[in-house]
């Protein structure tokens, strides 16, 4: 799973079928210590509860489209669930 934060909605023109009515939302990839980490992209949020300014994880590729429902439909990123706390160690995370 990968960490990020909801920067912004997307409203789609045309909804692929099986995806109507999952929340798209802009999303900025963290690294561990919450800082950008790549270009904003689109992810679908199956759990319908995340929103702007939330720090999130999620997970991308055959994974994101298993984690809808139906199952693989065509997403390349979904929210996984909404991070409440983050702690790092004093010890190296990889």
């Amino acid at each position: 799973m990968k960490l990020g934060r909801i920067i912004g909605t997307v409203t789609p023109a045309v909804v692929y079928e099986g995806i109507e009515g999952t929340p798209l939302l802009l999303v900025q990839g963290l690294d561990k210590h919450r800082e950008p980490e790549g270009k904003p992209f689109v992810a679908a949020d199956p759990t319908r509860m995340a929103g702007p300014g939330e720090l999130i994880y999620y997970e991308s590729s055959r994974e994101a489209a298993l984690a809808m429902d139906p199952w693989f439909v065509p997403v390349d990123a979904a929210i996984i669930g909404i991070v409440d706390n983050l702690n790092l160690l004093d010890a190296e995370v990889v």
